[in-house]
């Protein structure tokens, strides 16, 4: 529940249930909690590290608890964890964990893909957590209610950079550079500014719909056109010389404060090569894609398409990439299988990557049924000479009845 520039409550910060928000989960670690957001293989969990700085068995101490439509506050029991090997809690560098759960998520629940682009100044970008509930004039309320998924809006006042270039004598820590994007929580007013008078980016905020993380918050996500740009990781209060933003200078999410979150696009190598990794019984050539695959009778099943890049790169740290979408041919998207459209990228090292699509199950007599996946816009290579689309197909075998 982020503090806001109106009250908390008020309706325009409910993230309920059917509005898009849906794969945003409350995690528990022992006695804490945070927040979390389901990435697009339907199984991973993308949060914060620190959450689980406490922690002797993650695995045993971790909580995630889904509110859908269908299912409210549902827990997943959880795989496995793993904490970015780059983690600091001295500089908040690469504040990044994944949960691994034992099978696929609710069919409801959305999953996201990761912001892939450049972020740039004054963009705005929309959080959702489950923080404490709090107002930019007093700050996080001291009674710690019961967590409510809530949303809010903010602008980024730039890269972590700029902490650094500016408040270095200030700071008890120093960032990497490129790693997080920052934005201030103001109401308008140049006197509650930190960007414009600590950081020399002056903005005027975005009114009432303006919030900023609180405890709770750790590990949520900030969206760009519905993809994961950022993760929360930390607030700040700060001040410099005879500038003092913050309304009463406590670190507790009120006017003058500064948060950030740890940026996708530059992290976007592990969280990829780490779900990857996680895939069960996923090929590795050719000849092992399995292009039929049995529907199954609970939750869902992988199948996988591989893409495998068979020409000589101009650099060797050429990133390629590839856009992909799925497409209903007599299988239907949300019923069938679950629908998914995004970047996959092949890193330096990498000749190939499979795209891991869900399979619905149930327990229906019907007939076999056919998906696809296009390949569009390849990126540091070519499908050939005049082929602009790749297409795949697969069949969703049925395995309870015979149909006469």
């Amino acid at each position: 529940m982020p503090s806001t520039t109106l009250s908390p409550y008020n309706s325009r910060y409910q993230a309920n249930s059917g509005l898009g928000y849906d794969g945003v989960v409350r995690i528990r670690v022992g006695e804490y909690y945070g927040t979390g957001v389901l990435l697009n293989d339907g199984r991973s969990i993308l949060t914060g590290a620190h959450l689980f700085s406490s922690s002797t068995n993650p695995v045993v101490d971790t909580q995630v608890v889904f509110e859908t439509q269908t299912k409210n506050k549902i827990s997943s029991s959880v795989d496995s964890v793993t904490i970015n090997p780059d983690y600091s809690t001295l500089t908040s560098q690469a504040d990044l964990a994944i949960v691994h759960l034992n099978q696929s998520a609710f069919t409801d629940a959305e999953r996201y893909g990761l912001y892939r682009e450049d972020i740039t100044e004054n963009q705005t970008f929309t959080f959702v957590g489950y923080g404490r509930a709090g107002t930019g004039t007093s700050g996080i309320e001291t009674n710690a209610s019961t967590p409510i998924r809530r949303m809010a809006d903010n602008t980024i006042d730039g890269d972590v950079d700029l902490l650094n270039q500016y408040l270095d004598s200030v700071m008890s820590w120093t960032p990497p550079a490129h790693t997080q994007f920052i934005a201030d929580f103001d109401n308008g007013s140049y006197t509650n500014d930190a960007g414009g008078q600590l950081l020399h980016v002056l903005h005027s905020g975005i009114g009432s719909q303006e919030g900023i993380i609180t405890i709770g918050d750790s590990g949520g996500p900030a969206f760009i056109s519905n993809k994961i740009a950022g993760i929360a990781s930390y607030t700040t209060s700060l001040s410099l010389n005879a500038n003092h933003p913050d309304v009463d200078t406590i670190i507790n999410s009120s006017y003058g404060e500064l948060a950030a979150w740890q940026k996708t696009s530059y992290y976007q190598k592990w969280i990829d090569q780490e779900i990857r990794a996680s895939y069960q019984n996923a090929p590795t050539k050719a000849e092992d894609v399995v292009k039929v695959v049995n529907e199954g009778n609970a939750n869902t099943n992988h199948v996988y398409f591989l893409l495998e890049f068979t020409g000589v790169r101009g650099d060797a740290n050429q990133i390629l990439s590839v856009e992909y979408t799925t497409r209903n041919g007599t299988a239907i998207a949300g019923e069938d299988y679950i629908a998914i459209s995004d970047t996959l990228r092949l890193y330096p090292e990498e000749t190939k990557a499979v795209i891991a699509v869900e399979i619905v199950a149930d327990t229906y007599v019907e007939s076999d049924e056919t998906f696809y996946l296009d390949v569009t816009n390849p990126v540091g290579g070519s499908f050939g000479d005049g082929i602009i689309t790749l297409t795949a197909m697969r069949t969703i075998l049925n395995d309870d009845g015979l149909i006469a």
